[in-house]
């Protein structure tokens, strides 16, 4: 039953991070186009890790992370006011690239898809 909750709580802290995260006028934050992958909570529910990706790439995540571990308090409690916790997490931002990997992918799949439209009209 537990793991159901902090499940819940994570896609709970997921949701107001990102929504919280629109309001923010950090020039490194509001400048990016930045998606927060996902949330992993600890099991007593105290620590939160948020991990940031950003469609331009890893380095523009990491700037990001800088504005928003700035932010960090801002965040918390207003995540804390939306949700109602007894105790709000620590949130600790952490860059990651699983954006900017899958649109790679995305564009090796596009190529190779048109390569073979193109070897079909050969034949």
């Amino acid at each position: 039953m537990a793991g159901y909750r902090t499940g819940r709580v994570s896609e709970d802290i997921k949701r107001e991070t990102v929504a919280v995260i629109r309001t923010l006028k950090d020039p490194r934050v509001r400048d990016k186009i930045l998606t927060v992958v996902r949330v992993e909570v600890s099991s007593d529910l105290s620590f939160a890790k948020v991990y940031v990706s950003s469609m331009g790439g890893i380095d523009d995540a990491k700037e990001a992370v800088k504005g928003l571990q700035s932010a960090t308090g801002l965040i918390r409690r207003e995540v804390g006011n939306r949700l109602h916790l007894r105790k709000t997490p620590e949130l600790k931002f952490i860059a990651d690239d699983s954006v900017e990997h899958g649109m790679e992918i995305f564009k090796k799949i596009e190529n190779f898809s048109t390569r073979e439209e193109n070897d079909e009209d050969r034949l």
